[in-house]
């Protein structure tokens, strides 16, 4: 699918119910634990976290112990921060090196759970690695929009050392939304305040499908609903 030129960031509203709507989900995740992990168990395949902008693998703990638990193989990227091609590499080099390693270890394809920006990094490793790469989940990840689309396009600028306007952060982007030539499920949130909702996800068809969440977009990634919808994605792929 094309990049959408047209979509907006969300409005003022949105953006300023993120914290006490994040602070609710995490509040929930305690009290619906026990429920979790009577989710399908896993089959032992890797699973490589990715996280969003800024964040680094202590942002996606929750969801690796959760993994863990079910019977995967989490691993986090082990890249520090995502500060964008500053983490990655100019050309993701150093994230492909890492979803290498861990099919290495594992003698497996690896599959990819990208938070926010860590989503787009996670498709743009599929297309550009497959034989690497067995599917990818992203959660509130914008990747078929430009940054302006988001509230957060400043931060990007700002640490990633790339303007939004930046040939490359759109030929990035043109990459992203393309269809995957791996499977593909798109978590997204139509009332997140950070993104716009309707950039996070693509056209359902044979290899591609999106799940819609009531989600803030501050720690998706640990809230019930989300992931519930991880597990059932990699116990739905299990099956098949």
């Amino acid at each position: 699918m094309p990049v959408n030129l047209d979509a907006k960031a969300p409005p003022a509203s949105a953006l300023l119910a993120e914290w006490p709507r994040a602070a609710l989900s995490v509040g929930a995740l305690p009290f619906a634990w026990k429920e979790l992990l009577a989710e399908p168990r896993g089959d032992g395949r890797p699973v490589m976290t990715l996280p969003g902008l800024v964040n680094s693998d202590l942002s996606n703990i929750v969801m690796r112990r959760y993994l863990d638990a079910l019977g995967y193989r989490a691993y986090p990227w082990a890249l520090g921060r995502n500060f964008g091609a500053r983490a990655i590499g100019a050309e993701g080099e150093r994230l492909f090196e890492r979803i290498a390693q861990v099919h290495e270890e594992t003698g497996e394809t690896v599959t990819l759970v990208g938070v926010s920006l860590g989503g787009i990094m996670a498709r743009i490793a599929a297309h550009r690695h497959p034989e690497l790469v067995r599917e990818v989940i992203t959660v509130s990840s914008p990747f078929a929009g430009l940054p302006t689309a988001t509230n957060v396009w400043r931060v990007f600028e700002l640490v990633s050392g790339q303007r939004a306007d930046d040939p490359a952060v759109r030929a990035m982007l043109e990459e992203a939304s393309s269809p995957l030539p791996v499977p593909a499920t798109a978590i997204w949130s139509a009332s997140d305040g950070l993104v716009n909702g309707a950039i996070c996800h693509e056209p359902d068809c044979e290899t591609a499908r999106s799940i819609e969440v009531d989600s803030s977009h501050l720690w998706v990634q640990m809230k019930p609903q989300v992931l519930r919808a991880i597990a059932q994605t990699l116990g739905r792929s299990a099956a098949a």
